[in-house]
């Protein structure tokens, strides 16, 4: 036992509970709370957050964690309290440069974007959200800042706080080969994009019936109603309290009844790695997700790998056809699985096939680049958001709806989490051929037999929380760090015909 440590858990026990109370309100802002809350709502969010900073940035605080990052020290320390000290220490450094009131204006602000972002969306007018995305940018401009003090890329401290040991120059050089490897296959793929037949994912699909087949695809791949609950929100997302209180949101569209399946089973992945994490890891620093890159892979593997594949439909299209007998009857599961995974280009991020998928990421990369490191405001980013999706996909948004209001990150100030998504697609194929290589994956599929999937990726990956970072977690699991070549495999034996 460390009485020094026991000393700095009030701080973390309070941390931990200023955390909780933040993520329920925004949860509830997400989901349920009237649309004219937000501007009062965001007052108390302001408060807490004012609260979480002076927990953390204190005298006391400093003193302790100071002499915890002593030998001496550590070598009292359990392997997960080390971890949380770590943790500690680079939220510490990340939060002691930011004066206390400007954390609080800045919380402040990000409550009520979403709100300002989502009626800005519903209305099509992305001129009722420039004025507050500007200020947003230019918080996170002066934040990154302070941090870098003029020794680094403001851009690359963003990107270390969602993906650390990814920076602009990892980055760059794998967009680049995913610019010069799969572009080109857009393009032939597009060209050929109408030899399958999907329009039966465009018939009329009552809603309600949908929200009842999620609900039940959710438990089916994974998901713990026990741990759990299911909403809905504009944009779909996970959050959790701790790992017996993991909360996700659907979205449905009346005539698209993919949008609301994929969704449910990408967040479900997302939901399932935080259902997995020690107890004991829980409720601290290090409870939750290693990265934004692991998270990610964990959601487009069970969405993808798992979800688009012929075998994981072999026991459960009957099920889908019985749900929808006007609209699916007569598809057969064949036709099925191959409109599921037709590639053809689009506007929206989140409808994207998986070949597309990074071309979308890399539009955003590129435009966050633009903003933090060549000084372009919001103002401008219509326009070049509209040119680089003619450029890379060769389609342009009708509006802005569908262009640059479609995704809602840069309401939170999230800049630098969108790379995390290509990085995710990338390593879940990286485990998907791991995984192929040590189980019988589809006859599990096949059988409908999803617990050693789900097992062996806890076992691997999801206990462990933030203990571990990513090329830890993939060099436990397969004895190999990060290797785009598995992405650039997997979709071109899937899609390179």
């Amino acid at each position: 036992m460390n009485r020094t440590f026991d000393k700095l858990k009030p701080y973390l026990d309070k941390g931990m509970a200023l955390t909780t109370a933040l993520t329920l309100l925004e949860w509830d802002m997400e989901t349920l709370a009237p649309e004219e809350s937000d501007e009062y709502t965001s007052k108390v969010i302001g408060i807490l957050s004012d609260e979480y900073f002076k927990n953390y940035m204190n005298g006391d605080v400093k003193r302790l964690l100071s002499r915890l990052t002593e030998d001496k020290e550590q070598d009292k320390l359990t392997a997960a309290e080390k971890a949380i000290i770590k943790q500690l220490n680079k939220l510490y450094n990340e939060l002691e440069p930011i004066p206390s009131g400007e954390y609080r204006e800045f919380s402040e602000l990000k409550a009520k974007a979403s709100g300002i972002w989502a009626k800005a969306k519903a209305d099509k007018k992305y001129e009722e959200f420039a004025p507050i995305l500007q200020e947003i940018i230019d918080y996170r401009r002066r934040f990154a800042g302070y941090r870098s003090k003029g020794k680094e890329h403001i851009y690359n401290i963003m990107l270390e706080d969602f993906e650390p040991g990814f920076r602009m120059e990892e980055l760059d050089s794998f967009f680049d080969q995913i610019k010069t490897e799969l572009v080109p296959l857009v393009e032939k793929t597009a060209r050929n994009k109408d030899r399958i037949d999907k329009t039966y994912n465009h018939q009329e699909f009552d809603i309600e019936k949908q929200k009842k087949f999620c609900t039940w695809i959710a438990g089916y791949v994974g998901f713990d109603y026990n741990r759990g609950v299911i909403a809905q929100s504009a944009h779909p997302f996970t959050t959790n309290l701790h790992n017996h209180d993991v909360r996700i949101t659907d979205h449905y569209y009346e005539n698209n009844l993919e949008s609301g399946i994929f969704s449910m089973i990408h967040e479900s992945g997302h939901a399932m790695y935080e259902m997995g994490i020690e107890d004991e890891l829980t409720q601290t620093l290090v409870g939750t997700g290693t990265s934004m890159g692991m998270h990610e892979s964990q959601s487009r593997f069970f969405e993808n790998m798992i979800g688009r594949s012929k075998e994981f439909w072999v026991p459960i299209y009957p099920k889908l056809q019985e749900t929808f007998p006007e609209q699916l009857s007569h598809i057969s599961m064949e036709q099925f699985v191959s409109g599921i995974n037709k590639s053809a280009p689009g506007t929206i991020r989140t409808e994207a096939d998986e070949l597309t998928y990074p071309l979308h990421i890399l539009i955003r990369y590129e435009i966050e680049k633009m903003i933090f490191e060549d000084g372009v405001s919001a103002e401008e980013l219509p326009k070049i958001w509209n040119e680089k999706y003619k450029e890379y996909l060769g389609v342009e948004p009708k509006d802005d709806g569908e262009g640059v209001l479609q995704d809602v990150h840069w309401s939170g100030g999230d800049f630098g989490y969108f790379p995390s998504y290509a990085l995710g697609s990338a390593i879940s194929a990286q485990i998907y051929y791991h995984m192929k290589a040590v189980m019988p994956l589809e006859q599990y599929l096949e059988e409908g037999n999803l617990t050693p999937v789900r097992e062996y990726l806890r076992d691997k990956i999801h206990k462990y929380g933030m203990t571990k970072d990513t090329n830890e977690l993939l060099r436990g699991m397969m004895n190999e760090e990060f290797n785009p070549e598995y992405y650039i495999r997997y979709l071109k034996e899937k899609y390179d015909m």
